[in-house]
């Protein structure tokens, strides 16, 4: 009897308070982009494994809520989602910095406070235009007058015309409001955009790679910091001015990408439940089954892991205040 209350005691003092917690609670994946997208195949994908690696493997439910190019998700995230590790999610890469360049009207959150999970790959995004608008080359981006399309203002398919426009005064009409990148794709399709800047390379030679191999749509630019081998030849956003003031903006606003599919949760969470979901995404980028589905998916994964994800925002966040301001300036959109 004393025996067995011994090994009661021991087995109650062991026992795993994070396990318990998620043994009996879901766990909410919010998404905030529209279904059928980069974004969301690459949090669907994660939904399906990441469980098994938090103790009490809790079920992992994506939920899409898209609004303001994921704004509304990162306010949620912040300001009302509970803070007990039963809520995270992703949102537009580019959100990390848009307090910094005061040009989303709405933001409220401080970015540098988020619990950052990690990043499901460092990514490489293009500007893609449609055979028929006659735009192939940066040549033509430059001469040439075209329209692109965009879902909302703190969204990469916004940022990065708007910046392009304003930097290198292109005559390119951005049409902004879609529900999210795949809109914009069939809106190509029906010809009522020429194009569209900010389209992750991992998610177009997942979905549409026949576009691009069949030479249906062009990719003039890059928007990164570093190539991605399959485009050799193709200039980085970086290679597009010699003046450094540009240059450093636009290395700014191309740091976003090394962010690319960003994962994160409530600031404030416990600490034992913020490190579980931290590690169990961190297991998830090592587990068998999810790289051979994200390889049949033709996903790309190069993770960035919660710490390194947490040191780049804090870096934005002392990023120069002249390049900040000129950053500023060339997000305005024109009136």
């Amino acid at each position: 009897m004393a025996l067995s209350a011994v090994a009661l005691h021991v087995h109650s003092a062991a026992a795993d308070p994070v396990a318990d917690f998620y043994a009996k609670k879901p766990i909410r994946m919010l998404i905030g982009f529209s279904t059928g997208g980069g974004y969301d195949l690459y949090a669907r994908l994660l939904a399906r494994y990441m469980g098994k690696h938090i103790p009490g493997n809790p079920t992992i439910l994506p939920e899409n809520m898209p609004g303001a190019g994921s704004l509304r998700v990162a306010n949620y995230l912040y300001n009302v989602a509970p803070k007990d590790g039963t809520v995270f999610g992703t949102f537009n890469r580019g959100l990390a910095m848009e307090g910094l360049l005061n040009h989303s009207p709405g933001l409220n959150y401080d970015a540098t406070k988020f619990n950052w999970l990690g990043s499901i790959t460092n990514e490489v995004s293009v500007c893609a235009f449609r055979k028929e608008s006659g735009i192939a080359t940066w040549q033509d981006m430059l001469t040439k007058p075209y329209v692109v399309g965009g879902t909302a203002s703190g969204a990469d398919t916004d940022i990065y015309p708007t910046v392009l426009k304003n930097a290198f005064d292109l005559k390119l009409k951005l049409i902004t409001g879609f529900p999210g990148g795949t809109d914009v794709g069939l809106a190509m399709e029906r010809h009522e955009v020429d194009g569209r800047c900010g389209w992750s390379w991992s998610t177009l030679m997942s979905r549409d790679r026949a576009l691009y191999e069949n030479k249906d749509i062009f990719v003039p630019i890059q928007l990164a910091l570093v190539k991605h081998p399959d485009l050799p030849n193709v200039p980085l956003i970086t290679e597009l001015s010699a003046d450094p003031k540009i240059v450093a903006v636009m290395k700014l606003i191309a740091s976003r990408q090394t962010m690319a599919r960003p994962f994160a949760a409530p600031p404030g969470l416990p600490a034992d439940r913020a490190a579980a979901l931290k590690t169990g995404f961190d297991e998830t980028m090592k587990d068998p089954d999810f790289l051979a589905e994200a390889k049949k998916l033709d996903l790309e994964v190069m993770p960035v892991g919660s710490a390194d994800l947490t040191i780049l925002v804090k870096q934005l966040a002392d990023s120069p205040p002249d390049v900040l301001e000129l950053a500023s300036k060339l997000l305005q959109e024109p009136k």
